[in-house]
């Protein structure tokens, strides 16, 4: 091949299609980073309602102690939030999602190779999922065939956890919501749940 065939290989310009393309996806990993970024300040108003020290606080967040100085001074001039329930048996839709959320990550990462909730788990991961009614029932949908798939291996923990999930989500429990965002609930659920599975709880 000629230097000037090569030339001719390369294209003008990108089409508008591949340029749209390139920039979702940009704009996708952005606002994943600009979402993970409120919730950590989020976390932080949670952290300080522990009791917890800045020092522990910016070590936990990789944050400098001045700016996590900054936050926590500001959440003190405002009203103290009420605490933070931590105990996983909660009704609100946010808590559920959580769950189920922790619960397919546990599935996925146990089989990595087959479970069906894998790609829509590493999707939410990535923030590329919401948790859209749809998404939700999406993620169920997928859990459900992973646990029937699976359900000789998996602990009877798994199942109990789901059906439990699947209740509170097809019969809302009327919890009143709280001051605290959905998703730090989202995400304290989600880490709970995890947990407790892995303790075989």
């Amino acid at each position: 091949m000629t230097g000037e065939e090569g030339v001719r290989r390369i294209p003008e310009s990108l089409t508008e299609e591949q340029a749209g393309r390139m920039l979702a996806e940009m704009n996708e990993v952005i606002r994943a980073g600009e979402e993970m970024r409120k919730l950590r300040t989020e976390m932080i108003k949670v952290f300080t309602g522990f009791g917890w020290t800045q020092d522990k606080i910016a070590r936990l967040t990789a944050m400098s102690q001045p700016a996590v100085s900054k936050q926590v001074a500001k959440y003190k001039q405002q009203e103290p939030l009420p605490p933070v329930g931590l105990s996983l048996d909660q009704g609100d839709a946010p808590w559920l999602e959580g769950r189920l959320w922790g619960l397919a990550e546990e599935i996925a990462e146990a089989y990595p190779d087959t479970a069906r909730c894998a790609r829509h788990v590493d999707a939410v991961a990535r923030g590329k999922k919401r948790f859209t009614p749809r998404d939700v029932d999406e993620l169920r949908r997928l859990v459900e065939e992973d646990l029937r798939l699976h359900r000789e291996e998996l602990p009877a923990a798994y199942r109990e956890a789901y059906d439990a999930i699947s209740r509170g989500l097809d019969v809302p429990s009327g919890a009143a919501t709280t001051d605290t965002p959905a998703s730090v609930r989202r995400t304290l659920a989600h880490r709970i749940q995890r947990d407790r599975l892995g303790d075989g709880a």
